[in-house]
């Protein structure tokens, strides 16, 4: 019998202001930093879009599926700690729409880094267990539900992190199942990891994954119209313990609309997977639970960004990595001043501003150029190095 797990990752950054030179040395610019660098009009007006096509009523839907088939659907969330201050911000409706599938005991919440940050590469691994510290008290007071599995910012996995998270005490972490980490065996089950002693690792299945989240309303693939009915005759076939199908909550209504069929397709999923024997569904904190049918080894980190799936999504150019570097390096005198400049140097630490910074081409390109709101990446480093430089000068000129 192959479970299947379904897990969500829900993510809305902070967008940045444009800040110019102009701004910088005018005088006018806000003493808040927060206010300063951080557009709260954009990213309310996104948040309140994307809440009504797909938060609120995803979850609604969600909740009556879990109500009519008695529990025997479940599945998993990650909720970044940016989005949960932005559900606090603008949308407590949405925040209570999770509180109540969590009083449900069928849905998992994942621990991971509370910014969405890249932490896990500073050199001092303090910033890094802190952001996951803040994580899982806020999924803790605020859902009533304690992580036991980790998923880092973008499923980012290699020995190193896993060794990190197992340290940390949680019993699972979320990979990208690639086909060269892999060395030829299947995603649907469970491993160990290489250099650990107790943490298994939950590979997902990317192609049945993106056959939703990317493929769906594509009528050029082959597939098309994806039925529920089809897609679990798809995993009725699968072997394995577990079949991992991970992808962006916005999927179902955002990035696929309503007209599309998406939440048609899942509101039928839960019964046409259910009418196959072999098939049922279990949490993520469930499936680590599970003995592990072998070993896994990532030396190097992978990630479930672009083809590549490494870390050139957001470290790939030198504009990236000169951001990146400038933003690490003022930790110090972030952490000494405390307060709301501490605050403002983690919100600036989110991936997303250096995804923006992607120049890639292509099918990977187009998908940085749809997240960002920025019209192109050169003006993108500019405004992000123009706040890192103001931000500098707040610290002391560090």
């Amino acid at each position: 019998m192959a479970s299947i797990c379904m897990y969500f990752q829900v993510h809305q950054p902070l967008r940045l202001r444009k800040v110019s030179l102009l701004n910088m040395y005018s005088g006018q610019m806000p003493s808040s930093p927060k206010d300063a660098y951080f557009n709260r009009e954009l990213n309310e007006q996104i948040f309140r879009k994307v809440a009504a096509k797909c938060y609120l009523p995803t979850n609604e839907l969600l909740l009556k599926l879990i109500e009519e088939h008695n529990g025997d659907f479940r599945f998993s969330f990650s909720l970044t700690g940016v989005f949960l201050e932005q559900c606090e911000m603008f949308g407590k409706d949405v925040l209570e729409s999770f509180r109540r599938l969590a009083d449900t005991g069928r849905v998992d919440f994942l621990a991971e880094t509370y910014y969405h940050s890249l932490s896990s590469f500073y050199r001092d691994g303090s910033e890094f267990d802190a952001q996951v510290a803040m994580h899982h008290e806020a999924i803790r007071s605020l859902l009533g539900v304690t992580p036991s599995v980790f998923r880092n910012t973008e499923s980012i996995f290699s020995n190193e992190i896993a060794a990190r998270a197992e340290k940390l005490g949680y019993s699972g972490i979320i990979a990208e199942g690639i086909e060269h980490t892999l060395g030829g065996r299947s995603p649907n089950y469970v491993y160990n990891v290489q250099g650990c002693e107790k943490i298994k690792v939950l590979m997902r299945n990317y192609n049945l994954s993106d056959d939703i989240g990317y493929r769906f309303s594509s009528r050029s693939w082959k597939e098309w119209p994806l039925t529920a009915e089809k897609y679990a005759g798809w995993l009725s076939k699968c072997d394995g313990q577990c079949v991992n199908v991970f992808m962006d909550f916005e999927t179902f209504g955002e990035h696929h609309w309503s007209d599309t069929g998406i939440f048609s397709f899942l509101r039928h999923l839960p019964a046409a997977c259910l009418a196959h024997p072999n098939l049922n569904f279990r949490m993520a904190r469930e499936v680590a639970s599970w003995d592990a049918r072998g070993t896994m080894d990532a030396p190097y980190p992978t990630s479930w960004a672009d083809m590549e799936r490494d870390l050139s999504a957001w470290l790939g150019n030198d504009m990236q990595h000169a951001c990146f570097q400038e933003m690490e390096s003022l930790g110090v005198a972030a952490r000494r001043q405390g307060g709301e400049h501490l605050e403002a140097w983690r919100l600036l630490q989110s991936s997303d501003h250096l995804y923006y910074l992607c120049t890639k081409s292509l099918s990977d390109g187009d998908v940085h150029k749809y997240f960002s709101h920025y019209a192109n990446p050169y003006e993108g480093f500019i405004n992000y190095m123009n706040i890192i430089q103001d931000f500098k000068s707040r610290l002391g000129g560090v």
